[in-house]
């Protein structure tokens, strides 16, 4: 592993269920444990997934034609398995995307089965770690 593969967050808690991360740029992100309109950390998750492969399928297709409709549902099931452990199950992302009519539109089109199906195989990170079901290590620190 290197300094430049390592890439990391820190969540502080800013309240009661409340809670900020902040990327090594300084960007922030504010999430909650359900109550009001925050994200849920499994609504992260899934905007997770589902930025990951817009952006790889956005990239392929964009450079044909502007999408005159971009658009990625993901959804899943939050379950419990047989030792009562929560968990994600039917991960499903779906893409609703057009493009206008034309040369760059057709060429837009063609490509974007196999843009979803690359950024699936291959490209989204996030997806493929889920999938390949990485271990993740805690621990206590101070």
């Amino acid at each position: 592993m290197t300094a430049e593969s390592l890439r990391s967050v820190t969540v502080e808690r800013i309240g009661p269920g409340l809670f900020t991360a902040t990327n090594a740029r300084g960007g922030t992100i504010t999430f909650s444990t359900g109550s009001g309109e925050g994200f849920t950390p499994v609504e992260l998750l899934l905007a997770a997934i589902g930025g990951c492969s817009a952006a790889d399928v956005e990239v392929a297709t964009s450079r044909h034609a502007e999408p005159a409709v971009f658009s990625v549902d993901v959804s899943g099931h939050k379950v419990q398995d047989e030792g009562g452990g929560n968990l994600m199950t039917d991960l499903e992302v779906a893409f609703t995307v057009g493009f206008p009519e034309g040369e760059g539109g057709d060429r837009a089109r063609a490509i974007l089965p196999r843009a979803v199906k690359t950024s699936h195989d291959k490209l989204c990170t996030v997806s493929r770690t889920v999938e390949a079901g990485a271990p993740v290590v805690t621990k206590v620190v101070g």
